[in-house]
C-alpha cells in the first residue's frame, strides 16, 4: 500500500514519471498500474537484491552503498517494464528517485506499523529469528534458551564525567540521553574503573576481550628488534596483538562460547564477526568482517535510510565547521579533507550496521555479543568531549541504546544489557598550537639535530578512520614503518598516542638507560622535563630501575617509591598514576623515553601530541576515567569502596557475569548500589 501511494503521488509530481498511457486513462486504471508496478518492484526487491548485494560484496563496501540508488533504479526500471499495456514508463535518471523515495516510505511505514502494533512486530521478528536460524544451520535449537543472553555495548571514548553529565536532567528539561537515564533509574547501576596508562581503545578493549593488554604501551610504538610501528588499529597488528594475547593467556577471549563481535579491533574469540578489524587483511568462511554489510544493505529501504543520513551528516559537519571557525572557537583542529565523510561513516554507517547486527544476534539467540560505537570518539577528537556537536551524537547513540533495549524485550531469549567504555576523553589545546612545535620538533632540538621547517605529524589514532579504510578494502595505512636499517643520522623515532609521547632511539639495540642517553644526547633529558608543556618523563635508570623525571631535578623511583627533590612529579596526575607507570615501564617494548603532556587538574586540560582537541592515550583529567553502567540483577563489579582499576580487571568482571547468567540465580546487591537514579537537578551519586 505504502509503495502505490508512493508510486501515484511521484507521479502525479514529476514530469518524467507516468502510470498512463499517452492517451490517459482512468483513476481506475491509474491505481491498477501502480499496484502492479509497486508489486513488481517490491517482488524484484525481496528476489533479486540480495544476490545482487552478495555480489557486490566483491567491491568495497562505501562503493555498496553509492551503487545502492542506482542498483534500486535498475530494479523500478524492469518492474515497470513489466507492467501491462505499457502503461508504466519512466527514464533510468528518474527510476533512480522514484525507487529512493519508494523505499524510504516503505521503511518509514514498517517502523510506523510495528510501533503501533505490537503483535505483529512480535511476529515480524519471530520470523526473522527463524530465517536467521535457518541461514546458520541452527533449526536443531528447537527452542531458545532460558538462560539470559548478554549484550555489551561498548560507547566509544564517553567518559564516566560526561555520561553522568547526560544523565542529568536540566531545570524544565529531560536528560541528554534519556534511554540510558531510564535504565539507571530503574534497572542500572553505574560504576567508575580507571584505565591503564594508555587510555585508548587498543589497549582497553585487548584487555576487555582477551584478559591481556600486556606490553602494548600506547596507541602505537616502535619495535627495534623489527624496526616496524605496531598501530593498534591497523589490521595486522591488530591480528598480531591478538595473537599475542591469546598466546599470553591461553584462552581464545570473552567471546568464544556462541559470541558474536562486531565493530571491534578484535574478534574477543568469536566466531560470528563484522567490521572486526583483526581480521579485516583476511579472507575466507572464518573470518567474514565484511558480513555484517551484506546483512545490512541486502535490505534496500536501510541502503537508502544509510545513504541519505551520510550525505546529511557529511553536509552537517560543513555547516559545523563553517560556524566554528566564523566564531573563531578555540581550541581547533582542522576539520576539512576526508573528516567530513569519515565522520559520517562512523555516525552514520558503522553506527547503522553494528546496531542492524546486534539486533540479528538478539533474534538468533546468541550467548554474548560485544559491540563498539565509535562516533562519539571520533567526533569528540574535533569538536571536544562537550562541545555542540558531540551532544547531538550523544542523542543519536541513546537512541541506538532505546531501540537495542527495546528488541532485547522482545527477543527469543531473555538479554541482559551492559554499557560501558573504553577510555575517556580530556579537553585542551594542542601542544603545538600552544607551543608553537611538535614533540618531534622539541626531541630533535633536545638531542643537536637540525630542525626541519615542517617535522613530520604522526597520523591521528581513530578507529573510524581503520574501519573505513577496512571498508574500502584498503585496511593498510602506508607511511607507519620506520626502515628496518634506520640512518643514524635520522634521529631518534618520536610517535604519539594522544598526550603520550614515545622517543626510541632506532640505532642502538635493547632499551636504553638514562645514564647511556645522557651520554649520548646530554641535553635531551633536561630539555623535555624543563619543557613547560611537558608533566613528566620515563626512563630506566641502570641503579634505580624506572624513574620518573619532572622540572627542577624532581624525580621519583618507581621501584621503592623515593621521591628525590621538592616534589612528586606524578602528584598532579593522581592516585594510582605511580601504579600505571610502573606497569608499563616493565613491557618488553617500552621505547627509550616515554613523556606524558603537563596536566591542570584546575581546567582538566592536557596538551595532545596529536591534532585533536578532544584526546586520550595518557595520564590526565576525564581520560582515565570509563564507566560500567550494569544490571542491578548481576553481582556489582567491586566491593562497596573499592575500585575498579585496569581493563584486565574488566574482563574478569565481564567473565563473572556471563558464569552468573549462564547459571542463573538470585545476586543480591548491596542497598547504596540499589538506589534509584537521580531526579531532576539531582547530583548523580558518587562513584563506588
Amino acid at each position: 500500500m505504502a509503495g502505490t501511494l508512493t508510486m501515484l503521488v511521484l507521479a502525479g509530481v514529476l514530469p518524467d514519471f507516468r502510470l498512463q498511457s499517452a492517451s490517459g486513462d482512468s483513476a481506475t486504471v491509474i491505481g491498477v498500474t501502480a499496484a502492479a508496478g509497486a508489486g513488481a518492484f517490491g517482488l524484484l526487491s525481496a528476489l533479486v537484491w540480495p544476490l545482487l548485494v552478495r555480489a557486490f560484496l566483491l567491491v568495497p563496501a562505501l562503493v555498496l552503498g553509492l551503487l545502492v540508488f542506482f542498483l534500486n533504479g535498475s530494479l523500478l526500471w524492469l518492474a515497470l517494464s513489466l507492467v501491462p499495456y505499457g502503461r508504466g514508463s519512466t527514464d533510468p535518471t528518474m527510476a533512480v528517485v522514484v525507487a529512493a523515495a519508494m523505499s524510504a516510505a516503505s521503511s518509514a511505514t514498517n517502523a510506523f506499523l510495528a510501533v503501533r502494533d505490537d503483535r505483529a512486530y512480535r511476529r515480524r521478528l519471530a520470523r526473522i529469528a527463524v530465517r536467521r536460524q535457518r541461514r546458520e544451520g541452527r533449526e536443531g535449537r528447537a527452542e531458545p534458551p532460558t538462560t539470559p543472553g548478554t549484550v555489551f555495548l561498548q560507547l566509544d571514548g564517553l567518559g564516566y564525567e560526561v555520561l553522568k553529565e547526560a544523565l542529568e536532567a536540566p531545570e524544565g528539561g529531560e536528560p541528554l540521553m534519556p534511554a540510558v537515564a531510564a535504565l539507571y533509574g530503574r534497572t542500572h547501576r553505574i560504576t567508575r574503573w580507571r584505565t591503564d596508562w594508555s587510555s585508548q581503545t587498543g589497549a582497553s578493549q585487548l584487555g576487555i576481550l582477551h584478559g591481556s593488554n600486556q606490553d602494548v604501551p600506547a596507541f602505537r610504538w616502535y619495535e627495534k628488534e623489527t624496526g616496524e610501528v605496531v598501530v593498534s588499529n591497523r589490521p595486522t597488528s591488530a591480528a598480531e596483538l591478538q595473537r599475542r594475547a591469546m598466546e599470553r593467556t591461553g584462552d581464545k577471549g570473552l567471546l568464544a562460547q556462541d559470541g558474536a563481535s562486531r565493530g571491534n579491533l578484535f574478534t574477543g574469540g568469536a566466531r560470528q564477526v563484522a567490521l572486526v578489524l583483526s581480521v579485516a587483511a583476511r579472507r575466507g568462511k572464518e573470518t567474514r568482517s565484511r558480513a555484517g554489510y551484506f546483512a545490512y544493505f541486502s535490505d534496500p529501504a536501510n541502503a537508502t535510510r544509510t545513504a541519505v543520513s551520510f550525505v546529511a551528516e557529511v553536509v552537517r559537519e560543513m555547516v559545523q565547521s563553517t560556524r566554528a571557525l566564523l566564531r573563531r572557537e578555540r581550541p581547533r583542529v582542522g576539520r576539512g579533507g576526508l573528516y567530513p565523510f569519515i565522520r559520517a561513516f562512523a555516525t552514520v554507517v558503522e553506527r547503522d550496521v553494528v546496531v542492524a547486527a546486534v539486533l540479528g544476534d538478539m533474534l538468533s539467540c546468541r550467548t554474548a555479543v560485544y559491540a563498539d560505537l565509535v562516533g562519539y570518539d571520533e567526533v569528540a577528537h574535533h569538536s571536544g568531549p562537550r562541545g555542540r556537536d558531540t551532544r547531538q551524537v550523544l542523542r543519536r547513540l541513546d537512541r541506538s541504546v532505546q531501540l537495542i533495549a527495546k528488541v532485547a524485550a522482545r527477543a527469543p531469549r531473555p538479554y541482559r544489557l551492559v554499557l560501558l567504555s573504553d577510555h575517556g576523553q580530556s579537553f585542551g589545546e594542542t601542544f603545538e598550537e600552544a607551543y608553537g612545535l611538535s614533540l618531534e620538533e622539541l626531541v630533535r632540538a633536545g638531542s643537536g639535530l637540525q630542525v626541519p621547517r615542517r617535522a613530520g605529524r604522526t597520523a591521528s589514532g581513530s578507529e573510524a578512520r581503520a574501519a573505513a579504510r577496512a571498508a574500502l578494502r584498503r585496511p593498510e595505512e602506508c607511511g607507519q614503518e620506520v626502515p628496518r636499517k634506520p640512518d643514524r643520522d635520522r634521529g631518534p623515532v618520536v610517535l604519539a598516542s594522544g598526550n603520550l609521547g614515545l622517543i626510541s632511539f632506532p640505532d642502538v639495540p635493547g632499551r636504553l638507560t638514562r645514564e647511556r642517553i645522557q651520554e649520548l644526547r646530554p641535553a635531551l633529558l633536561p630539555t623535555l622535563t624543563e619543557h613547560q608543556g611537558i608533566g613528566f618523563v620515563l626512563v630506566r635508570s641502570a641503579r634505580h630501575g624506572p624513574v620518573v623525571l619532572g622540572a627542577g631535578g624532581c624525580e621519583r623511583r618507581l621501584l621503592t617509591g623515593e621521591v628525590v627533590g621538592p616534589r612528586d612529579p606524578l602528584a598532579p596526575f593522581g592516585p594510582g598514576a605511580a601504579q600505571a607507570v610502573l606497569r608499563t615501564a616493565q613491557f618488553p617494548h617500552a621505547p627509550d623515553i616515554m613523556v606524558n603532556s603537563a596536566f591542570d587538574p584546575a581546567t582538566g586540560a592536557v596538551h595532545a601530541f596529536e591534532e585533536q582537541v578532544g584526546s586520550h592515550g595518557g595520564l590526565g583529567g576525564e581520560q582515565s576515567h570509563a564507566f560500567l553502567l550494569s544490571p542491578l540483577e548481576l553481582s556489582p563489579p567491586v566491593e562497596p569502596g573499592e575500585e575498579l582499576v585496569g581493563a584486565q580487571a574488566v574482563h574478569r568482571v565481564l567473565r563473572r557475569w556471563l558464569t552468573e547468567s549462564a547459571e542463573p540465580r538470585p545476586v543480591p546487591g548491596p542497598a547504596p548500589l540499589a538506589t534509584p537514579g537521580p531526579a531532576k537537578n539531582q547530583p548523580l551519586s558518587p562513584a563506588p
